[in-house]
């Protein structure tokens, strides 16, 4: 069948041969095709001649394991001696280097036959696409190589004798069975069209001779001539031209390093046609740095450069030499140079170093505004730290102090500014002693806008009343002014937290600090000369009359005087110096009775009892007066509420509250008492229900008004009010003891989401304390 022979030659080639040589098998005498490649010339095998008899595909694949199967001679002797460090030969199944580098079956792998054997195509000798460890294997390339792609063949009897033109559409079916042979000389292998299943060929070493080689270090070489070339001024194509340096290069080279020049090269451009392209405003020395980067991908990052390095390498667009300059100029990052870092980051946009620059100055703000850079900044970039709340200071005072020390530095250009910068210091929150030097000032006083703002702050302090009124920007305290947040104790998953966590609103983020000395649940916490003191509570078994305190600065702890009566589910609260312990349980009944503690005397004493036996009971002051908020007295929850004047030592009742609560969080902020939270009903009835009910009361009218609620609902809910905002920590819902905190503003009624706790717990304590 002489037409089939171009098809059979086309399947294994890839394309159709210039000549087909037919000669007669030695073994069978039947009619083979056979064809030879030598550097890319179809060939005729000479000496060939024989006559034609029927064509059997299983002969050619004995011809074919017998004569290329089991290659017996050793390869070349100066193979070895070619073969360099830096190169691989990869084998067939039998020479993979997996197993030693000898092929299965004892033979060794080699890249060429033995004189007189008639090699086929590489194709021909086995599928590159194994699919077990017994199929004719594709060696492994080296990590990064490309996997290489082997045109395969379908040998079967059936699909030889379906095969298609090259020109036609392939069919991938193969039908039918075959008689297997037992003979071991031959065993049949098939694969398929598409090369991703392979029949196992274990008598047949299929894949003996196929050879990969990969380069290991080819790029680095070719990088390491094209360099040289450089350095010679070899075959280079564009001279850049900077100030009056002339840089030879490769276009090629610098297109695939830099977008810049790719986008230069490759477009429709007149730089893309120019032999010399000059560069504007590009440091010259700067620019050879960069183009030496571009062969070798080496860089010297010096202090005194990195600012040209990176300026220039912006413009190239070289993204990984900016992020090396920005991370070595985030090394040098000190108080004396962090505001030019800042600045110069900002004008190369880029912002992971604006940030960090920024974020630094914020953090080292003290020894920042000592340095002569704070001084020569320009009015533009003084306005946008006095508008930041992020800066770590500890009060307003540092602020204004540093402005007037920025003024002062050039009185007579910068006065004409002061008003304009006055404006974002926050001076209502600055002392009443402070503002009355402030209006003595020479430099206020000729300013009538000034001393507007001056007087604005002073209204602030005289008329307190009025201060819900009087809320601007300036009134809003910057983070870190406001102190930090405990949150200490409380029920979680273990029967009992000891952890006390705090809260930075500068980093919204909390942080384990210490552990108290044992279990309490059911506890108060009041906050004393800047320390924590905790009392009473219950430690599992008994219900405890102790108190502690805990030094958050140098983080000690100290036993103080007990209280006279056993207590926990009470509230605890400072009035005027003294702290007041309210209500509770003492193990055996609901109190009423209220003990205070005089940290002058250092003892307890009681004072007029409430008129209702109050446990969970939510306890806040307000204008000078100590109320005592919901709270259950045994039989139900309680909606009533009481105020304790110190002067008079009379409790009286105020209004009630909209729903009933116990386990009720409170807190005050500008005149108004806050309910959130809390249970209407005792955990043991089915009608219990969490509430996230907030209500506000206002002294001046006697009444209760409803709020934005929180997100979920919350019982045994810590509250506390931090700056101008009321935080809401932890929790129960019911389910899970949580680990959400959110914060409440008064001014805009909506509560935001800030950092969780590391621990969900409920009845935690949460205080403020300025550190």
């Amino acid at each position: 069948n002489i037409p089939f022979f171009p098809k059979i030659a086309y399947r294994i080639l890839g394309r159709a041969p210039d000549m087909l040589v037919l000669w007669p098998c030695p073994g069978c005498h039947c009619i083979c095709c056979l064809c030879r490649c030598l550097d890319d010339r179809w060939l005729p095998v000479e000496g060939m001649s024989g006559s034609r008899k029927e064509f059997d595909v299983k002969q050619i694949l004995r011809i074919r394991w017998r004569w290329f199967g089991h290659p017996t001679s050793p390869p070349p002797t100066g193979l070895a001696e070619e073969e360099q460090p830096g190169e691989f030969w990869f084998r067939g199944a039998g020479g993979h280097p997996s197993n030693g580098g000898a092929p299965a079956g004892g033979s060794s792998g080699r890249k060429f036959l033995e004189p007189g054997n008639v090699p086929l195509p590489l194709a021909a000798m086995g599928c590159p696409h194994p699919t077990s460890q017994r199929d004719c294997a594709s060696p492994s390339l080296h990590p990064g190589a490309a996997p290489l792609e082997v045109p395969c063949l379908e040998f079967t009897a059936e699909g030889c004798q379906g095969a298609q033109a090259p020109d036609g559409p392939e069919t991938e079916d193969v039908g039918g069975s075959e008689e297997e042979e037992n003979d071991s000389d031959s065993s049949s292998c098939r694969t398929s069209n598409s090369c991703h299943t392979v029949s196992s060929c274990h008598t047949m070493e299929t894949c003996a001779s196929e050879e990969f080689f990969q380069a290991l270090n080819h790029a680095e070489l070719t990088f390491r001539k094209m360099e040289s070339y450089l350095r010679h001024k070899q075959l280079c194509d564009v001279v850049l031209v900077a100030g009056e340096r002339r840089i030879p290069a490769h276009r090629l080279v610098l297109s695939s390093v830099s977008d810049y020049f790719a986008a230069m090269f490759t477009s429709d451009v007149r730089e893309a046609k120019q032999e010399e392209v000059k560069m504007e405003g590009v440091e010259p020395s700067a620019l050879w740095a960069l183009v030496q980067y571009a062969y070798t991908g080496r860089l010297e990052l010096r202090e005194e450069t990195i600012e040209s390095l990176l300026s220039t390498a912006c413009l190239l667009q070289l993204s990984p030499v900016v992020e090396a300059c920005c991370r070595f100029l985030m090394k040098q990052l000190h108080p004396s140079n962090c505001l030019g870092i800042r600045s110069f980051a900002d004008a190369q946009g880029c912002t992971d170093l604006h940030r960090v620059a920024h974020n630094y100055t914020m953090e080292h703000f003290l020894e920042v505004i000592r340095n002569q850079e704070f001084l020569l900044l320009p009015a533009g970039e003084v306005l946008k730290l006095m508008a930041s709340d992020d800066m770590n200071v500890p009060d307003e005072e540092t602020v204004l102090n540093a402005l007037l020390s920025w003024v002062h530095h050039d009185v007579g250009r910068r006065q004409g500014e002061l008003s304009k910068l006055l404006a974002f210091i926050r001076l209502p929150l600055l002392a009443p002693q402070f503002l009355a030097d402030m209006e003595n000032n020479p430099l206020f006083r000729d300013n009538i806008e000034c001393h507007r703002l001056i007087m604005e702050a002073m209204k602030y302090h005289l008329l307190p009343e009025r201060r819900p009124l009087l809320q601007s920007p300036r009134t809003r305290p910057r983070k870190s002014t406001v102190g930090v947040l405990f949150a200490v104790g409380g029920m979680d998953a273990t029967k009992g937290a000891t952890s006390i966590e705090r809260y930075e609103l500068r980093t919204n983020t909390w942080t384990h600090v210490a552990n108290m000395n044992g279990r309490r649940l059911q506890f108060g916490v009041a906050v004393l000369d800047d320390k924590l003191y905790v009392v009473g509570g219950r430690d599992g078994l008994k219900t405890l009359n102790t108190v502690e305190c805990y030094n958050p600065k140098n983080k000690t702890w100290s036993v103080m005087p007990p209280m006279s009566t056993h207590r926990h589910g009470l509230g605890v609260a400072v009035l005027e110096g003294p702290m007041y312990a309210v209500g509770g349980h003492d193990g055996w009944s609901y109190l009423n009775t209220v003990e205070r503690w005089d940290p002058q005397a250092r003892q307890w004493s009681f004072v007029a009892s409430m008129s209702t036996p109050r446990s969970t009971v939510g306890v806040a002051v307000l204008s000078g007066k100590l109320y005592a908020v919901g709270g259950r007295d045994g039989s139900s929850c309680l909606k009533s509420v009481e105020c304790f004047d110190p002067h008079t030592n009379k409790w009286v009742h105020c209004a009630q509250m909209a729903k009933r609560r116990g386990g009720v969080g409170v807190a005050t902020w500008n005149g108004f008492l806050y309910a959130i939270g809390g249970h209407d009903a005792p955990a043991s009835s089915l009608t219990s229900r969490l509430s996230d009910c907030v209500e506000r009361y206002d002294p001046k009218t006697d009444t209760w008004t409803a709020v934005a609620p929180m997100s979920i609902s919350r019982d045994a809910v810590g509250v506390c009010l931090m700056g101008d905002r009321l935080y809401a920590v932890g929790g129960y819902d019911g389910q899970v003891y949580l680990n959400a905190v959110e914060a409440y503003d008064p001014q805009t009624n909506e509560w935001t989401q800030v950092a969780p706790l590391c621990l969900g717990r409920a009845g935690a304590c949460v205080v403020a304390v300025k550190l």
